[in-house]
């Protein structure tokens, strides 16, 4: 059983940053690929960004958050960070945190993933 927990959304201006959290306790987080999804009012919920297991070398991006967005798995294992620069409106969204013990390698599809966390949102005003 895996458990996650997101933290660190809230609202920014066009141009600002935020950093999104995810805590992972259960099964050791460090041992399968975790990656973000984000879901907008009335649309469907879309693939943010991906990272592999282990020391996390191997990282896939939506074409949308390229060389915006940066995933990455903190120093203590259980950690995902999500960095989110120069932020657009376009980008509100409730944004989740998903992982599943099966794979080591990341996948954009959300069936990959059996584990999600609640969810943080993140607004940004224009």
């Amino acid at each position: 059983q895996v458990q996650l927990a997101e933290s660190g959304g809230g609202l920014v201006q066009a141009g600002g940053s935020l950093r999104l959290s995810c805590a992972a306790s259960g099964r050791a987080s460090s041992m399968y690929a975790m990656a973000w999804f984000r879901q907008a009012p009335g649309k469907e919920r879309d693939f943010v960004a991906a990272v592999s297991a282990n020391g996390g070398d191997l990282t896939i991006y939506a074409d949308s958050v390229k060389g915006r967005f940066t995933i990455s798995r903190g120093r203590a294992s259980n950690m995902l960070y999500l960095q989110m620069n120069n932020l657009k409106p376009e980008d509100t969204a409730v944004y989740y945190c998903s992982a599943d013990p099966r794979w080591t390698t990341p996948a954009r599809s959300a069936s990959n993933y059996g584990y999600w966390g609640q969810g943080t949102q993140v607004t940004v005003s224009s």
